[in-house]
């Protein structure tokens, strides 16, 4: 059953509070897609000069390759405003494209070795300088491919009326800041236990380009000649060939609190690490690496979701001094049926999902807990369509579709609350369709990308 760790449940929250605050919920995307050639390769075209300044561009950048660009739509508090300014994004920037062209998926197209994935050039100001020598370092350390890959970034913060109404319906004690502090880690944390939900329904890169691979040896099955499948794969973006990194789990990063949080990644940054010592951070005048520490700076830091802070300082001086201001949630594959990559139905599914794990019971994740929840989202990228998939839960193999339903029983309340606020049926609508997904994962967008891979000759 579902605990609540203050005002008991949603209905008395309800009761006391108008669920009209919610309406001040803010939504930002980020969104990263290739350019691609012609013949479906990697661009190695500069970024095209009627985008304007990737450095200075509010909304039009490029990530960690010159090819990688990065939309990026500013936050609001109107539900369909997001996804209008993201396709506007892309209706302005197709044509400055010319012959080349937006990859659908997040897995990268036809690549070659590391010297074909050119890094982002951002100039000669020393900001600049220190966004590429970063790229530079990372490509070091993960390998360009890991850097190549695509996703969609899910920005969401509640607005101040809905902090104060909480913090007075709980009785809080200690500062309000600590208190929005303390309830984004609960979120995060409830999110690293249920997040695997996330893949399992938007999943859409359960196939690769065998160039990925690049000699790697893999479980993958032969889709067609040049590209390879995960049977039962949603989102191999978020396997351990995709987008992870297995040298940063020696950094000893929790979300327990904010304290904790901020302590590690801030030892993280000053501390040598022998096999990026090795690698060396200069070599005579060409920087290599802004350091040879764990991280060079906290954002190298990799997690499903990370609280975040518009701040001058580094991000976690930002974070120990004000506060959380909003999370980042990491796990859209881009979607490559939809023309921009996100559905509706995919923001109101978060919008759900992020309520329930504000309210819901969580306490401090062990590092037994952790290695489950890591254990889970391995188990639902690789293989989440297989019709006998357990979990992990408490110790116990538990099937996976009897706990999907359980926590949609256990959002529908959130469903309904954010309908009330909004008017309209959006929210429970969207929880309906997608739980068709559960019982019909040929449904799911990894089994419809599949479908079409094979009907068109392979990934491409």
């Amino acid at each position: 059953m579902l605990k609540f760790t203050c005002c008991d449940a949603v209905g008395q929250f309800s009761q006391r509070v108008q669920a009209q605050v919610l309406r001040g919920i803010r939504r930002g995307f980020e969104k990263e897609c290739l350019r691609v050639d012609a013949q479906g390769s990697l661009a190695q075209t500069p970024h095209p000069r009627a985008l304007g300044s990737k450095l200075t561009h509010p909304w039009i950048t490029t990530d960690y390759s010159e090819a990688l660009l990065e939309f990026i739509t500013p936050p609001s508090t109107d539900l369909d405003e997001p996804l209008r300014f993201l396709r506007d994004i892309h209706r302005f920037v197709t044509p400055a494209l010319g012959e080349e062209t937006m990859w659908a998926s997040s897995m990268p197209c036809v690549i070659g070795d590391d010297n074909t994935i050119p890094l982002a050039d951002y100039g000669s100001s020393n900001r600049a300088k220190m966004k590429r020598v970063y790229r530079e370092g990372l490509g070091l350390r993960y390998g360009r491919h890991m850097q190549a890959i695509a996703g969609v970034h899910y920005n969401w913060s509640l607005p101040d009326d809905f902090w104060s109404a909480l913090y007075d319906c709980c009785g809080a004690d200690g500062s309000r800041q600590d208190f929005i502090s303390t309830r984004y880690f609960g979120l995060i944390r409830n999110f690293l236990r249920y997040g695997w939900l996330v893949p399992y329904l938007f999943g859409a890169s359960p196939a690769i380009c065998e160039s990925f691979l690049q000699g790697r040896k893999s479980d993958l099955l032969q889709l067609v000649p040049g590209s390879l499948y995960g049977q039962y794969a949603t989102s191999l973006r978020m396997s351990d060939l995709g987008y992870q990194n297995s040298a940063q789990s020696n950094l000893n990063v929790n979300f327990n609190s904010l304290a904790e949080y901020t302590a590690a990644l801030e030892t993280a940054i000053r501390t040598p690490d022998p096999y990026y010592e090795r690698i060396g951070v200069r070599d005579g005048e060409h920087w290599k690496q802004l350091s040879a520490n764990l991280l060079q700076i906290e954002n190298e830091f990799y997690a499903p979701m990370r609280p975040k802070r518009v701040s001058p300082d580094r991000p976690a001086k930002g974070l120990r001094e004000r506060g959380v201001e909003y999370i980042e949630m990491r796990l859209f594959d881009l979607n490559p049926m939809v023309d921009i990559g996100i559905t509706p139905e995919q923001a109101s599914f978060v919008d759900v999902l992020l309520l329930m794990c504000l309210f819901r019971d969580s306490p401090p994740i062990s590092a037994r807990e952790q290695g489950e929840n890591d254990e889970n989202k391995r188990r639902i990228v690789n293989r989440g369509r297989q019709s006998d998939l357990y979990l992990l839960m408490h110790n116990h193999e538990q099937p996976m579709r009897p706990l999907a339903h359980e926590l949609f029983d256990d959002m529908a309340p959130f469903a309904e609350m954010l309908d009330t606020a909004y008017g309209g049926s959006r929210h429970t609508s969207a929880m309906h369709l997608l739980r068709q997904r559960i019982d019909n994962p040929d449904q799911t967008p990894s089994a419809q990308v599949l479908e079409a891979s094979r009907a068109h000759g392979g990934f491409f």
